[in-house]
């Protein structure tokens, strides 16, 4: 029987920035167009925390049943340590995608109803990513769809919603958060890379190899970086974005040095809180520059 603290530790607290930095930088677009809301911030902050919750706990219980955890570095995962039952962890993310879903339709009802197939869209790539017969993170599918549902949804959906349009700002903040948010993905799937491919898993880090994903990575962080450059034609002190840089060289230092399994843990960290760090910059200079 697994103790409160593992099921907050399989929950992978480490991934929340992925979802509440967007929402952040989102909300940032939104006040740029004088139309934040607080209220309907704090109804997106629940969505992409719930959704993320419920994206931890289906991988935990698809590669659980697939065997895929049976020999891992990263974090404790409950099923594949046999701590929880797999119907239980399912429960938690079918409930944990129902509050995203519940949340989602209030928003949505507020803002414009078509959202509610955007909603759905995402809750089913929650589920399909290492759920179903052919789940497309198995592909090397994972890091496109974190850079389309944790970037360019999230931010221009959290736009939208407070705003009811988008503009070229929160454009270029999407892919910034897409980038870092892939870049997380990047840095697990670095990691994991001899036991996925014993499992079968071809990840896109499977698929290019150590030394090109370690480029991949770098690569994510540069372009996350160029934004605050591209933004401060809206306004200079977007530049304020680049305080995050030291985090960012931080998160990199492991992936450069070369090092593999354990030692890769902490860059998710810290490329997490780069994101977030970066995000209530930027956003806040959007809101008050």
């Amino acid at each position: 029987m697994a103790s409160f603290a593992q099921w907050i530790e399989g929950a992978r607290p480490r991934t929340l920035p992925n979802a509440v930095a967007p929402v952040i930088a989102g909300t940032g677009a939104a006040a740029w167009l004088d139309a934040a809301s607080w209220w309907k911030a704090l109804l997106a902050l629940v969505v992409a925390i719930a959704l993320i919750i419920g994206v931890n706990y289906a991988n935990d219980y698809s590669d659980g049943i697939r065997g895929t955890d049976d020999v891992r570095a990263g974090p404790l995962r409950l099923v594949g340590s046999k701590l929880a039952a797999p119907r239980s962890v399912l429960t938690a993310a079918i409930a944990s995608l129902l509050v995203a879903a519940v949340a989602g339709l209030v928003l949505a009802w507020w803002s414009a109803p078509w959202l509610i197939a955007v909603g759905a869209v995402c809750i089913a790539g929650a589920w399909l990513y290492t759920g179903g017969s052919k789940p497309y993170g198995y592909l090397g599918f994972g890091e496109i769809a974190v850079f389309v549902f944790f970037g360019l949804v999230a931010v221009l959906g959290t736009q939208f919603t407070q705003a009811l349009r988008i503009d070229w700002v929160g454009g270029v903040l999407a892919v910034a958060m897409g980038c870092l948010s892939s870049a997380v993905l990047v840095a697990n799937n670095l990691r994991d890379i001899p036991t996925d491919t014993q499992a079968g898993k071809i990840t896109l880090a499977v698929r290019l190899g150590d030394a090109r994903t370690r480029l991949l990575f770098y690569g994510l962080l540069v372009v996350a970086f160029a934004v605050p450059l591209v933004l401060m034609l809206a306004t200079p002190w977007a530049a304020v974005g680049l305080v995050a840089l030291p985090l960012a060289v931080r998160a990199a230092k492991p992936v450069r040095g070369g090092l593999g399994g354990k030692d890769l843990i902490p860059v998710l960290r810290d490329t997490g809180m780069t994101m977030l760090v970066w995000a209530l910059a930027v956003a806040g200079a959007l809101a008050f520059g």
